[in-house]
């Protein structure tokens, strides 16, 4: 947000969620109870037997046990515009007390039997957590705030909102103001950039609780004529056990791809890659396989592209999550996934942010030379992710 006085941006952070309420109607003097609700909404993968599954979910469950209140939002939580829960809120908050790990495993036990197979592996990628409340307020019974709509029978007492621990709203966003610490200098980001540019030193920061942190860059240069748009990647020196993993060579023999080893191969260490930007469950699956079988090492330049830039909209610890769904997906023979996949760990040791040149056609983004390929609009789509 940019303040309307000294035209200063800031960038919001919340410590450990964002708290969200939804817009109330309700009569003029009702004192208002608001219930919480854990959402969830992100991209789901399920490694089986025979393949990868993938769904994007966006669900909400009750954050306490309240058989009053509604088991969820619905869709309210995506139809309507939410707003952020502060100080100046009124009403009676109650207090979540069942934890988000609970509630996320009971939602993901009841979809995993019905999805039939024994599953291998799961991965949550692009998670985005956060509590919604949702407005009431008593007469003889709980009323909806939102329609003015009873929501539970008549009540043979008055209710007391006291029985459910809460209070009033205490919670503050924290405000970062988004100047550059090398150099003083505007960082320029969009709305939902996780990673910000600074356009005078050439140098990329990301938002933490305690300031901006630089982030390590680099590019792929290019010498096409043709207009390009750089997307960001993330590129991961890993860790694997279980499964031998750690230079080029072991990739070609684990993928079975169609190479002749050549000497020098089994030095040059294996990376896994991912994107770091939104993109629907299918593709951001297809981009991490092939990013990451193209292992793209030449010509990299460790500084910012000159040139448009995707913003960085998957932090890298969502990127992580993928590493071993990225092994399920090129390891070879198929028939070894289910052998080898439970016995593999995975565990992250440094990263780097990579832009790699991709040329703007009319209806997709090109990498010529590892014959990437990704639509426009699921670009233009992916806020909704």
């Amino acid at each position: 947000m940019t303040c309307a006085f000294c035209k200063v941006k800031s960038y919001l952070v919340a410590h450990p969620y964002f708290r969200y309420r939804l817009p109330h109607h309700a009569p003029a003097g009702k004192a208002l109870i608001y219930f919480p609700y854990w959402r969830f909404k992100g991209m789901l993968f399920s490694c089986l037997p025979a393949g990868i599954q993938n769904r994007f979910l966006d669900a909400s469950q009750q954050a306490v046990a309240a058989p009053l209140f509604p088991v969820s939002v619905g869709l309210r939580s995506q139809a309507m515009a939410l707003k952020f829960v502060n100080p100046d809120t009124d009403g009676w908050f109650i207090k979540p007390n069942l934890p988000f790990r609970a509630v996320k495993d009971t939602f993901l036990s009841r979809f995993n039997n019905r999805s039939g197979p024994r599953i291998l592996h799961q991965a949550h990628i692009g998670e985005s957590l956060s509590l919604i409340y949702a407005p009431f307020y008593a007469d003889r019974k709980i009323m909806d705030a939102v329609l003015n709509q009873p929501v539970s029978a008549e009540m043979e007492a008055p209710f007391d909102p006291g029985q459910y621990p809460g209070g009033p709203a205490r919670w503050q966003i924290q405000f970062i103001p988004t100047l550059c610490p090398a150099c003083g200098w505007d960082l320029d980001g969009s709305r939902d950039a996780l990673v910000l540019h600074c356009t005078n030193c050439a140098s990329m920061w990301q938002a933490t609780q305690q300031g901006l942190s630089r982030v390590n860059v680099a590019h792929m240069s290019t010498t096409t004529a043709n207009e390009v748009l750089y997307l960001p990647f993330w590129r991961i020196r890993a860790r694997a056990s279980g499964i031998l993993l750690d230079s080029y060579a072991d990739l070609i023999k684990t993928a079975n791809l169609p190479k002749i080893p050549q000497p020098g191969w089994e030095k040059i260490p294996f990376y896994f890659w991912g994107p770091a930007f939104k993109v629907r469950p299918q593709s951001f699956l297809r981009l991490t396989h092939q990013t990451t079988l193209s292992q793209p090492r030449e010509h990299l330049v460790p500084e910012v592209p000159k040139g448009p830039m995707h913003p960085v909209n998957l932090p890298v610890t969502e990127s992580v999550e993928s590493l071993k769904l990225n092994i399920a997906g090129f390891i070879r023979p198929q028939k070894r996934v289910e052998a080898d996949l439970p016995a593999i760990q995975v565990k992250a040791l440094r990263y780097l942010l990579v832009y790699l040149p991709f040329e703007v056609h009319h209806h997709d983004l090109v990498q010529p030379d590892f014959h990437i390929a990704i639509n426009r609009n699921q670009l233009a789509l992916a806020g909704n992710l």
